[in-house]
């Protein structure tokens, strides 16, 4: 459950300029280095990275409910055509296949039978039955839709008596398991004609309070098959990182491909550890197309540049205190500006679980701006009263296009006792299921924010 993701590669060195001699070419010199810095910093630091040198400010101008997409899930969730198949599910992600279809990933999910309202209790909602008959609960799932965006199929380990995660516990004992995050077709291997699936995962383990959703351990990058998605294998690309639990980057909340480079964004876990540090750091790491599970292939960025070892990473967002960021944002480009989108977590005044923000920058490491509140997440008609209902993990899924508008997922949880909320989300099929809405974008009014000052 989650609650609250380019330059050449060579190593070769820049032509040595000739020796300039006397007071005027040194003059001409200083100038010179001054100017190509004042280019490096108007696009995004001199990181060889190819940003523009100017990009407008975005922010979300307006949005609409997705009522199609939230239906089609819903839809598929409540047929009781098959009891193994997929009920509800968060830390909803996407990819489109080459074929068409959409590969959708779910992290803790629900499978087995939904029942028309009334629930057991008397209230107007469709539910789910209780075990011994279901429903199950699996760590992992995927759901596998149409290209037309129909959910046909859904993707678990195990049997159909006896479902398993689709990325299998890495242990049972301690509880040690697995959660999809962000999936990316590339070549099996740099230029291979090949192509597969990559997944990115976190791993946790169970813990003590305040780690009720598992310590974070690791980032591994699984690999399936195409057109078959069969898993091939998992490799782990780096981790545990450190002693301190809330200081651990977990990668692939979020990924942009550009050009020949991936770009595998990630976070801390700060929250919960101290109200002074309300929300999470955002790191940024890159790869090249094809290499997501080559671990040797991934670079950090460290506040200057580009480095092989990720416990030199630095954040690119967050100032501990007003700026920063979920533990599960996203990450899109639209047209030449970087856009960021999170539960709006900065500080005292956010307004936490129920608002979307954005940030924008012109590079994918910043400088970040914002953030800018951007809408206030609806949830479920039933279950909107109830004041511990809230929405988290903000997705954007832009291979899912429709006229120029960004769609956006966003999860739906009951926050209550931990004794309590599995009886919650069983009794009221709506909580624990994606929503979805539409998004347009528009330039920020005025001069551009200051960017986000982020602290060595």
């Amino acid at each position: 459950m989650e609650v609250v993701g380019v330059g050449p590669w060579s190593g070769r060195a820049a032509p040595r300029a000739g020796p300039v001699r006397g007071r005027a070419g040194t003059v001409i010199l200083v100038a010179l280095l001054l100017t190509a810095g004042a280019l490096a910093a108007l696009a995004g630091g001199g990181t060889g990275d190819g940003a523009p040198s100017r990009c407008p400010g975005l922010r979300i101008a307006s949005w609409s409910a997705d009522d199609r997409t939230t239906g089609a899930f819903a839809r598929y969730g409540d047929d009781p055509g098959r009891l193994d198949d997929w009920t509800g599910g968060d830390g909803t992600h996407s990819v489109r296949l080459p074929d068409g279809r959409i590969l959708w990933l779910f992290s803790d999910s629900f499978l087995g039978r939904v029942h028309g309202p009334p629930n057991p209790a008397g209230q107007p909602h469709a539910w789910r039955e209780a075990p011994p008959g279901g429903p199950a609960w699996v760590r992992n799932s995927a759901v596998v839709t149409t290209p037309s965006g129909r959910p046909e199929r859904t993707l678990t380990g195990g049997t159909a008596a006896a479902p398993a995660p689709l990325f299998p516990d890495v242990s049972a004992r301690p509880r040690h398991w697995r959660w999809p995050v962000q999936a990316l077709v590339e070549p099996r291997t740099p230029g291979a004609a090949e192509q597969v699936v990559r997944v990115l995962l976190w791993t946790r383990t169970e813990g003590p309070p305040p780690w009720l959703y598992g310590v974070p351990e690791a980032t591994e990058v699984a690999t399936l098959s195409l057109p078959g998605l069969r898993l091939e294998g998992i490799e782990r690309i780096h981790g545990p990182g450190g002693p301190d639990p809330g200081r651990r980057v977990l990668y692939g909340t979020t990924a942009v491909r550009r050009g020949g480079t991936t770009y595998v964004y990630g976070g801390d876990e700060g929250p919960g550890a101290t109200p002074a540090r309300p929300s999470s750091y955002a790191y940024l790491a890159r790869v090249p197309t094809g290499s997501l599970a080559d671990r040797s292939a991934w670079r950090y960025w460290d506040g200057s540049g580009w480095r092989r070892d990720p416990a030199r990473a630095h954040p690119v967002l967050g100032d501990g205190a007003r700026h920063g960021v979920g533990s599960a944002f996203s990450v899109v480009r639209r047209g030449r500006t970087w856009v960021l989108l999170t539960m709006d977590a900065g500080g005292p005044r956010a307004a936490g679980l129920s608002t979307v923000a954005t940030y924008w920058a012109c590079s994918p490491q910043g400088p970040w701006r914002g953030p800018d509140r951007g809408f206030r997440a609806p949830l479920p008609p039933d279950s909107a009263p109830d004041p511990k209902t809230a929405a988290y993990s903000p997705q954007a899924h832009p291979e899912v296009g429709a006229g120029g508008r960004l769609l956006l997922s966003y999860d739906v949880n009951w926050l209550g006792p931990d004794s309590t909320a599995l009886a919650h989300v069983n009794r009221n099929v709506s909580l624990y299921r994606p929503r979805f809405v539409r998004l347009r974008f528009g330039e920020t009014a005025g001069g551009p924010p200051a960017p986000v000052r982020v602290p060595r």
